[in-house]
């Protein structure tokens, strides 16, 4: 106790020293600076969000501006392909599970367990087999079958992810080509200390570039007493899913008549599809040449759902927004 007494009797001597030094007085005479400094320049970024030079500069672009935020309205449709291709899932009934144990079932990772529909709880031995071969066990556990109209749902799915993915770039590169034309008229304290709200004050949407997006299928084993979990996580990235796409099409037996007429939809014959069209769209003719930002997409001329193969001579190049206006509705 003594001991504590006069470390406690110490540590206020050292300080009343540096006060005397003018050490404390100092730090909060830097702290007062500082927070008049940051009132002045929160005062002065209000005013210039509020001036007739920045509402100018605003009005000036902002159907650019329209523009950048429709194509990411766009992407962020393609995003949530997988939800609206409505994948046939096995009804394996229904039952309700209650925990009355009073000991070790209750320890905390039986309590996270997640439950969905791309969730599979199983075995230690399933997961580690889920790992060495993932297409088998997804397609096994998860109800997935080697048919053309699987075949012709994820090949959508590749389809509008790889235009997502594509979109996310050139809808970078767009933005920043708009900022850059502006940043000459935005004064410099406003380019580096509020970059993010000038994006915001022009009218800018948030721009999502994260991947959580893609599929993820889980295979998850948590041990009777919680003290031990595995888990094998696929997640359907456009490479893998495209390897995925291809390892359906491995298994399924086509018919004569359709076996050799029939394409995938691969990253290869999408820029092959892109090339061959000069990079222009069909139907407005408007190209990469006119907009180098352009995020042009792969449409099949006559639909899946009514019997179209993916096949060269029956795949376009249209621009975003003549592919979304052909139809809004997802296969």
């Amino acid at each position: 106790m003594k001991n504590k007494i006069i470390i406690s009797i110490l540590v206020i001597c050292f300080f009343l020293n540096l006060i005397n030094f003018g050490f404390l007085k100092t730090c909060f005479n830097f702290f007062i600076l500082f927070l008049i400094l940051f009132v002045l320049y929160k005062i002065y970024e209000t005013w210039f969000f509020n001036s007739s030079t920045f509402i100018s500069i605003k009005n000036r672009i902002q159907n650019h501006i329209h523009n950048c935020n429709e194509l990411n309205k766009h992407i962020e449709s393609l995003k949530s392909t997988y939800d609206s291709l409505e994948f046939e899932k096995e009804n394996l009934g229904h039952a309700d599970f209650v925990d009355t144990s009073n000991y070790n079932y209750k320890r905390q990772a039986n309590k996270e367990k997640r439950k969905g529909n791309n969730i599979c709880e199983c075995s230690r031995a399933i997961v580690s087999k889920a790992n060495q071969q993932p297409f088998r066990y997804l397609c096994k556990y998860f109800n997935i079958k080697a048919n053309e109209n699987t075949i012709q749902k994820f090949e959508i799915l590749l389809n509008n992810l790889s235009a997502a993915e594509n979109g996310k770039d050139l809808l970078l590169a767009e933005k920043e080509d708009i900022l850059n034309h502006i940043l000459p008229e935005i004064p410099f304290l406003i380019q580096t200390f509020s970059k993010e709200k000038l994006s915001n004050k022009l009218g800018f949407k948030f721009i999502d570039l994260s991947d959580s997006y893609f599929p993820q299928y889980s295979f998850q084993y948590i041990s009777p007493g919680g003290n031990a979990s595995y888990s094998t996580n696929i997640t359907l990235n456009n490479e893998i899913l495209e390897n995925f796409i291809q390892y359906l099409a491995n298994q399924l037996t086509f018919k004569n008549s359709v076996k050799g007429q029939r394409q995938l939809m691969t990253k290869s014959l999408r820029e092959r599809i892109k090339i061959r069209d000069h990079h222009t769209c069909k139907l407005c003719n408007v190209s990469i040449k006119d907009e180098p930002h352009l995020l042009l997409e792969i449409d099949h001329i006559l639909p899946l759902s009514k019997g179209g193969m993916t096949q060269e001579d029956n795949l376009q190049t249209l621009c975003w927004k003549c592919n979304r206006s052909k139809s809004n509705k997802l296969i």
